[in-house]
């Protein structure tokens, strides 16, 4: 069987989070057709001692723990090198900037990537000095760890992989497509529920009118969330 086209890497204290979404869904078809391989690895293979320990108090004080440098630095240099290339290095963190649908068909681009996922106060600031990742956020708000954000990075960019999704076209035509705005509505049968029928045009069979239809209806990308 050929090498899939993806490789995804992901560190996390809890792989287990991962069963299900890894087990269903377009992820699990990739996977399942070879376009895409995705490992876990647990963090705490890498750390040291009885209690095999990997967070450890702030200095300084505070509230809550921090991750330490030697278990996540060796775990991720350690993965970097079973297989090639040698691949991206992403941390899930808030001090990243905001992903967005250009960087997520950016990254489906990329044969490998590693992604390192944050849990309780964050990472040992010398985790991000060592092994200089690249920082990204899936938004601005509080997550429990990183392994959600991972999830939302490795949907999104999974469905770009060529022959993953049955009809590729519908990658173009989706939200945030190379158009611009969120999708034009979307109808199914009945052709008339509570006294809403479908546009005619959608059922005369004129595939230019109705990609023209679809073009004139796409909705505008909403605004950011005005600060309270």
């Amino acid at each position: 069987m050929a090498s899939p086209t993806l490789r995804i890497d992901v560190l996390t204290l809890f792989p287990a989070i991962l069963d299900g979404f890894l087990g269903q869904t377009i992820v699990r078809r990739a996977i399942d057709k070879g376009l895409v391989a995705i490992e876990r690895w647990d963090l705490r293979d890498w750390a040291e001692g009885k209690h095999k320990q990997v967070d450890d108090r702030p200095f300084g004080g505070g509230p809550g723990m921090v991750l330490m440098a030697p278990p996540v630095v060796a775990a991720a240099e350690a993965v970097r090198a079973v297989a090639e290339p040698d691949g991206e290095l992403i941390a899930l963190s808030p001090q990243g900037p905001r992903l967005t649908q250009d960087a997520v068909a950016e990254l489906a681009t990329r044969r490998r990537l590693i992604l390192l996922c944050g849990r309780y106060e964050g990472f040992d600031e010398r985790i991000l000095e060592t092994l200089s990742p690249r920082l990204l956020s899936v938004g601005d708000y509080v997550l429990s760890g990183g392994e959600v954000a991972a999830m939302v990075v490795i949907d999104a960019v999974v469905r770009l992989v060529p022959g993953v999704l049955g009809d590729d076209q519908s990658a173009v035509d989706e939200s945030f497509g190379p158009d611009g705005g969120l999708e034009y509505p979307q109808y199914t049968r009945p052709r008339e529920f509570r006294g809403r029928a479908v546009p005619d045009v959608l059922l005369g069979g004129d595939h230019a009118a109705i990609a023209r239809w679809r073009r004139e209806h796409r909705r505008p990308s909403p605004p950011p969330n005005p600060t309270p």
